[in-house]
């Protein structure tokens, strides 16, 4: 009872008393110039418009000059008249607060599961900086992700921060919903940026299920949306993860996707008049994108951890695309989904030798380390042959190499699908036992 007074007499009190107030000088382009209000406003601002005879209009102050403001409207800015009221609201107050786990918010941190929710004491900067870097820890332990292929060869230690990409339709909304509902994480903080509608509500409920949700927060900016909230909602998701960071808990940040958060960024630049520079998209796109990332990663002294999976659209799997190249850069390994691979029915369907983990080596003993070199040069040596092996002009004997191969093909790439429930010490047994039947030197088992 005296949470829920404490939390009522925070709302009381950030009703604002009295707001400024200007009016709409010209409407051109999508965005609105307003006058009375340069003094006083600042980049970043919320602002109200208030059209005769409509719903309020509500959007983002782009722009100051000494005479006036632009404003981005979220909406497009039908029936918006020269001297509608416009009220200054101030910088969005964003509050997170545990009880938000098992909830699906906004990035303004309003409820769209039609329930009441309560708002944290303290309010965050979605833009906020991340953690110092000479304060950093270094990376943890390797995880548990609920996948044999990410146990062993490709895996992901807590605060590691690994980029996932795929073109549209080959799993990868079904990957990251058994990342958060297998993973090991205290708390799962799920950014959807840009999605169907249609789509978040079979993410929330069929894909990732009640047991998903329990630990989860989901923020969630659908494609109809305007770009500034679409945008806003990857910067606000990390604003949650990082509030559950600094109380000491290691969190799972998963964000789909970067693509569109930087589609958002574009259409914003754009009205801004930024000049396009990366293939269309802004210079800015870059510490946009870097800042994000940064954010994620290991906490510092008395923190929990941010282990981000950032999820990439790539058309025609072209990885040299802007936004990968930008994300590869800033990246602990990248995950790749193959089409060919997913429409052969493998799911999920990730390349292993296209993917990469920079965790390893140090993440896995010598003994592991031998295992999973000795998994890629026979996966590198069937993929190099496949196309001989496949139309009959492989011939045993011929390579020892190529002989084990193909003798453990069709196990390995089993073991790339399998779902693993006994954590990473059985992952590895697993795979040890594929690579003897093949023939392969045997490994010492770990300690």
């Amino acid at each position: 009872m005296q949470h829920a007074l404490s939390n009522l007499l925070r709302e009381i009190v950030s009703i604002p008393v009295a707001r400024h107030a200007g009016r709409v000088q010209s409407v051109s382009g999508g965005v609105i110039r307003i006058l009375g209000l340069s003094s006083r406003a600042t980049t970043g601002d919320r602002l109200e418009l208030r059209r005769r005879g409509g719903a309020s209009l509500f959007g983002e102050v782009l722009q100051i000059a000494r005479d006036q403001v632009t404003m981005l409207p979220e909406r497009a800015p039908a029936g918006v008249g020269v001297g509608d009221l416009v009220l200054l609201c101030g910088q969005p107050d964003f509050r997170p607060d545990d009880s938000w786990i098992g909830r699906i918010v906004d990035p303004h941190g309003n409820p769209l599961d039609g329930r009441p929710l309560v708002r944290g004491a303290q309010p965050r900067d979605i833009a906020a900086p991340p953690p110092p870097a000479a304060e950093r820890r270094a990376m943890g332990s390797r995880v548990s992700t609920g996948l044999s292929v990410l146990n062993t060869i490709l895996p992901i230690v807590r605060g590691q921060r690994v980029g996932l990409f795929a073109g549209s339709g080959v799993g990868k909304s079904h990957l990251l919903a058994r990342l958060a509902s297998h993973m090991d994480a205290d708390v799962v903080v799920i950014a959807l940026i840009g999605e169907r509608g249609r789509e978040v509500n079979e993410f929330v409920h069929k894909t990732l299920g009640p047991e998903g949700m329990k630990r989860s927060v989901i923020v969630t900016a659908t494609s109809d949306q305007s770009a500034l909230t679409r945008r806003r909602c990857g910067l606000a998701a990390m604003a949650v993860a990082e509030h559950f960071r600094d109380s000491g808990r290691n969190v799972l940040f998963l964000a789909d996707s970067v693509t569109r958060l930087a589609e958002a960024h574009r259409e914003v630049a754009v009205a801004a008049g930024e000049p396009p520079a990366l293939r269309g998209f802004p210079p800015s796109v870059t510490p946009l994108i870097a800042g994000l990332c940064e954010r994620a990663g290991p906490g510092t002294e008395g923190q929990g951890d941010i282990t981000a999976i950032f999820s990439v659209l790539v058309a025609g799997s072209d990885m040299d695309e802007p936004i990968a190249d930008i994300l590869r850069g800033v990246l602990d390994g990248h995950i790749v989904l193959d089409r060919d691979i997913a429409e052969r029915g493998r799911f999920p369907a990730i390349n292993v030798r296209r993917s990469v983990s920079r965790s390893l080596p140090e993440a896995a003993s010598p003994e592991e380390n031998e295992l999973i070199a000795q998994a890629r040069r026979l996966l590198g040596a069937y993929e190099r042959s496949e196309i001989m092996i496949r139309s009959g002009l492989y011939a045993e004997g011929a390579d020892p190499v190529l002989d084990q191969a193909v003798a453990v093909w069709p196990e390995l790439d089993a073991f790339f699908a399998r779902p693993e429930t006994g954590g990473i010490d059985d992952s590895f047994r697993r795979l040890e036992l594929i690579l003897r039947r093949s023939g392969a030197r045997p490994v010492r088992q770990t300690g």
